[in-house]
């Protein structure tokens, strides 16, 4: 089985300057809208940035936002290590694309279970847990990630960052009704050929078989 094409993908946080051009960036994003979707919903919309000076300025919106909800813990180690990853949660302002995941509202069982009251919400809340609105947008993400990483591009799943989600939609003016910011990545070459991947854990221990 030929499955390299899955371990080419590592993460990526440094980049060269080298622009992507835009026909490469929008075939990319086609592949990510052919991921698998609940109900076909395909509940998704991609966002790319790719001017230097909005990448620079969204960075500090999530720096601010970072030390703002810094204040808010009141465990000094907490606060420490929060603050501690505004540099990982910055790292697409040195690559040349940003691509912003937004992900529109998906409802489960769950909330029709909740919004109906006929059940304890507690207990309603549980038929939800999977979550598949959310499910969509990863399916995407991963197919993103693996396009680009065939191609000789580098990226890296962010998540971290969507605490400034509010305050990155307002700056950029993206406005689509019941939509919000679920991840986002930085797309380019990477600055370093010798990537690898962190280690995982054994197979037999994520791995049950029930025959």
């Amino acid at each position: 089985m030929d499955l390299e094409f899955i371990y080419q993908r590592h993460s990526v946080r440094q980049f060269t300057a080298e622009q992507i051009p835009e026909e490469t960036i929008k075939e990319l994003i086609k592949a990510a809208t052919h991921a698998p979707s609940g109900k076909n919903q395909q509940n998704w919309h991609f966002v790319v940035i790719t001017d230097k000076i909005k990448l620079a300025d969204i960075a500090r919106i999530v720096e601010k936002k970072n030390a703002e909800l810094s204040t808010y813990l009141k465990d000094e180690g907490k606060r420490k290590a929060f603050r501690g990853s505004v540099g990982y949660h910055t790292v697409f302002k040195g690559a040349p694309v940003l691509v912003l995941v937004y992900a529109a509202p998906y409802e489960t069982i769950g909330d029709m279970l909740i919004a109906d009251g006929l059940m304890p919400q507690g207990l309603a809340m549980q038929y939800g847990k999977a979550n598949p609105g959310i499910q969509n947008i990863a399916a995407a993400m991963e197919n993103l990630l693996l396009a680009a990483a065939s191609l000789g591009y580098g990226t890296c799943w962010m998540t971290g960052p969507t605490y400034a989600a509010k305050e990155i939609s307002e700056y950029i003016g993206f406005v689509k009704e019941g939509y919000y910011l679920a991840a986002m990545t930085p797309l380019g070459v990477p600055a370093n050929a010798n990537i690898s991947s962190t280690p995982r854990k054994p197979l037999e221990e994520v791995l049950t078989i029930i025959r």
